[in-house]
């Protein structure tokens, strides 16, 4: 059976290393009828990284064909590495009456708004510059130099939160996940128009003050703890 209502898009960006992968799979375990839509990538697999799973790896050259015949709702190139979401997925979900889930980086972002605008966009932000480069430390395949390059993007990337809808301080993990699940029960209960129960509207209230209005002055300081970031050699 097929709904073929039009989906709500979440779209999440955060810098590397903010836990936007770990919300990710926490909040789709959580809610149900979102689906999550598995980039594209040039890229090689890390870890135990699966194909299908986390990306669905392919070569530059089935990249580019695909970029050609019009597949992306949007791709970007990272680091030399280029990452794409498929439109197939938008139309899957559209089918089967569920909500789709973007993990892709502010590039991207800007593309899916361009191409969706009322797609719902959630920035997760780390809790200062400091958290961030210890959780880079401790991922075992991040050199000196590609700690130092993260940190560096991750000052450019931050710079674009205020292009959100939402805005996420992950500053402990089920704080967060519980704020994420509330931003995405939220904008369900405004596409369906009734009328709200007790707890309904304190979903509904919780995610507003998340909002990127709401939001502005707390993230200031964690702003400032960017900014004296010496900038790398190599960017």
């Amino acid at each position: 059976m097929t709904d073929n209502r039009k989906p709500l898009v979440y779209i999440i960006s955060a810098p590397s290393g903010s836990g936007k992968s770990t919300l990710t799979n926490e909040i789709l375990k959580l809610v149900p009828n979102l689906v999550f839509s598995i980039s594209y990538t040039t890229r090689s697999p890390r870890g135990s990284e699966q194909n299908g799973k986390q990306y669905h790896f392919i070569t530059r050259e089935e990249f580019d064909r695909m970029v050609q015949d019009g597949e992306f709702l949007e791709y970007a190139n990272v680091h030399g590495k280029c990452y794409g979401t498929a439109r197939q997925f938008l139309r899957e979900a559209g089918k089967s009456g569920n909500d789709l889930l973007l993990d892709i980086d502010v590039q991207g972002a800007a593309q899916i708004k361009k191409n969706l605008t009322d797609a719902i966009s959630i920035f997760v932000l780390p809790p200062d510059r400091k958290t961030l480069e210890w959780r880079l430390c401790n991922r075992s395949e991040n050199s000196k130099q590609e700690i130092q390059r993260r940190l560096n993007d991750a000052k450019r990337e931050i710079e674009e939160y205020d292009k959100y809808d939402y805005v996420l301080i992950n500053d402990q993990l089920e704080k967060s996940i519980e704020r994420l699940q509330a931003i995405v029960l939220s904008e369900r209960l405004r596409r369906e128009q009734k009328t709200l129960s007790e707890i309904e509207n304190a979903i509904v209230a919780r995610a507003e003050r998340l909002r990127l209005a709401n939001l502005k002055e707390k993230v200031q300081p964690i702003l400032a703890s960017f900014r004296d970031l010496a900038p790398s050699a190599s960017s």
